[in-house]
């Protein structure tokens, strides 16, 4: 439920911009048109580093580490330029020399702290995360300045001294309660004066004050707690597609825009392989009943996506379809001997040692299958494994989810999917069916995954192709 708010609260909008619509001046002044566009209400402003920026940074951490301090340093010095430019492009030279001594300062720390790593040759998951704090630091004070350059009366704020996480650096999770009090405190007096605070995403800071991060993606998650802390009317992150799709346009292009979805639904697309969402966002949302909106930034007229506690239902079967891809199968037979509860016992017990993370699970009376991510599939699980039971990994496998509402209380719905994967040529390994009541899921071989989702896709959603050739029909039955 929404918490109550006193009426001296403000309910702002959080307005979250990823990396591509921050991604240069063009684009970042597009941003400040779509936050002028929002005049009247109370604005939060959340922003990812420039496009790209992220990865430099991970690779500047991987040469220093790896002792070749001058390449990383100059990584860093691209860096340096793309961030001078893009501001002077967007303050013009009155405006920029304001800003231009802060950009240095923070290269110059940057740099210092890639030096320090050279020397030692190592960069633990603490120094990864001030490491990567650097990206949204910087976007974010640039986004700042070219909103007041153009009549926005904007502060920038320091996410670390609101957003307050645990210790699990690299992937840690907020303590919504500190953050809670520390962002009314900082980020509530500025929305109820009217100005717009601007503050960079996936950046926090522990009890301690030690820079932490959401993970990889975690921008749009950290827009979705501020929303939630600050009691927010809604959240909107604004990217560079459509909204959510009915699949990937890049595998189908007769993908279309879902108009609405349900929290669990979109949870369970971004779980799965959508990657318009990070798949964490939407919780903040769903315990405080916060609509989300995913628009496009570079389509303002785009009406995107609604995502709300409960969506109407569609009239197509499914919701959408997606895949994840850099899947494995692991398979575990126990040896002779081994009894049935005994077996599945340690097999458990050893992916909870791993803090393994699994999709979907297969279970017979003496064997078990389960998918992982393959780039986290640990080897030591792995040999764990092999000591109880005969194990075999597969790689290059994917996982098709086809998500709906109630698609479990509908019969034929099942067959309907199978028959149609059938009839595509596509040979199933794994079937997920039953655990949920919103989707259906198998794995397939990653190679087979565009074809198959176009089969998929055309069959249950229908195709340009498909209406014309009905059209055509339609025509020519009234001749």
């Amino acid at each position: 439920m929404k918490s109550a708010k006193s009426k001296s609260t403000v309910s702002p909008v959080v307005m979250k911009f990823g990396g591509t619509s921050v991604e240069n001046s063009d684009a970042i002044a597009r941003v400040a048109e779509i936050v002028t566009s929002r005049k009247g209400q109370g604005r939060v402003v959340v922003v990812s580093a420039l496009a790209k920026v992220t990865d430099q940074l991970v690779a500047m951490g991987q040469k220093a580490a790896s002792g070749d301090c001058d390449a990383s340093l100059g990584v860093s010095k691209e860096q340096r330029e793309r961030h001078l430019r893009t501001a002077k492009s967007l303050l013009g030279s009155k405006l920029f020399p304001a800003i231009e001594p802060k950009i240095e300062a923070t290269f110059d720390q940057l740099e210092d702290f890639l030096r320090g790593v050279s020397a030692v040759r190592e960069l633990s998951p603490r120094s990864s995360d001030y490491l990567l704090s650097f990206g949204e630091l910087i976007s974010s004070e640039i986004v700042a300045a070219a909103f007041n350059a153009r009549g926005l009366d904007a502060v920038w704020v320091d996410s670390r001294k609101c957003l307050v996480t645990n210790n699990n650096h690299t992937r840690a999770l907020p303590l919504l309660d500190l953050t809670r009090e520390r962002a009314q405190a900082l980020v509530g007096p500025i929305v109820a004066k009217g100005k717009i605070p601007v503050m960079g995403g996936f950046i926090a800071s522990t009890v301690e004050g030690i820079p932490s991060t959401l993970g990889r993606g975690g921008s749009d998650y950290s827009a979705a707690v501020i929303g939630a802390v600050l009691d927010a009317e809604r959240i909107e992150i604004w990217t560079d597609v459509e909204g959510m799709m009915t699949t990937d346009p890049r595998l189908c292009p007769d993908a279309r825009t879902i108009e609405k979805i349900s929290f669990n639904e979109a949870a369970e697309l971004a779980y799965f392989g959508a990657k318009v969402l990070h798949p964490a966002t939407l919780l903040p949302a769903i315990q405080q009943n916060i609509p989300v909106y995913v628009l496009n930034s570079r389509n303002v007229k785009s009406t995107g996506t609604e995502i709300t506690e409960k969506a109407p239902p569609g009239k197509d079967t499914f919701r959408a379809i997606t895949a994840k891809t850099g899947v494995s199968i692991v398979t575990v037979v126990a040896t002779r001997g081994v009894m049935v509860h005994g077996f599945l016992r340690s097999v458990f017990e050893a992916l909870d040692q791993h803090a393994a993370s699994v999709d979907i699970v297969g279970i017979s009376e003496v064997s078990m299958s389960f998918t992982m991510e393959t780039k986290r599939l640990p080897q030591a699980l792995l040999a764990d494994l092999e000591r109880i039971a005969e194990v075999t990994a597969e790689d290059q496998q994917a996982i098709i989810c086809l998500v709906g509402d109630n698609i479990h209380g509908r019969p034929g719905i099942a067959a309907n999917v199978f028959n149609t994967v059938a009839e595509s040529g596509v040979n199933i390994r794994m079937i997920s069916q039953g655990a949920s009541e919103i989707n259906i899921s198998f794995v397939i071989k990653e190679s087979d995954v565009p074809h198959c989702v176009r089969h998929l896709h055309d069959h249950f959603f229908g195709s340009a192709m498909t209406a014309v050739k009905a059209k055509s029909a339609k025509k020519g039955s009234r001749r």
